[in-house]
């Protein structure tokens, strides 16, 4: 299976406009076998199946990850 480099992750804010994190494709898989995307930081950290069904992972102890509203394929 061929997944994308690039995803949008879009999660609702408190403010006006809806925060956005754009993550990477690594070279890890998760439990469920996908690839686990993260940003540039490495704080934000996600499974995302073929269908676009993301599941958060913790980065990090203490952390519970909030699930995004929407996740976009970007093309590059």
């Amino acid at each position: 299976m061929d997944y994308p480099e690039l995803y949008e992750l879009v999660f609702q804010a408190p403010a006006v406009e809806d925060d956005v994190v754009i993550v990477r494709r690594t070279d890890r898989a998760g439990a469920g076998g996908y690839p686990i995307y993260e940003d540039e930081s490495g704080i934000v950290r996600a499974e995302i199946s073929d269908r676009g069904e993301v599941r958060m992972l913790a980065s990090g102890g203490h952390q519970a990850p909030r699930t995004p509203l929407l996740a976009r394929r970007l093309v590059t």
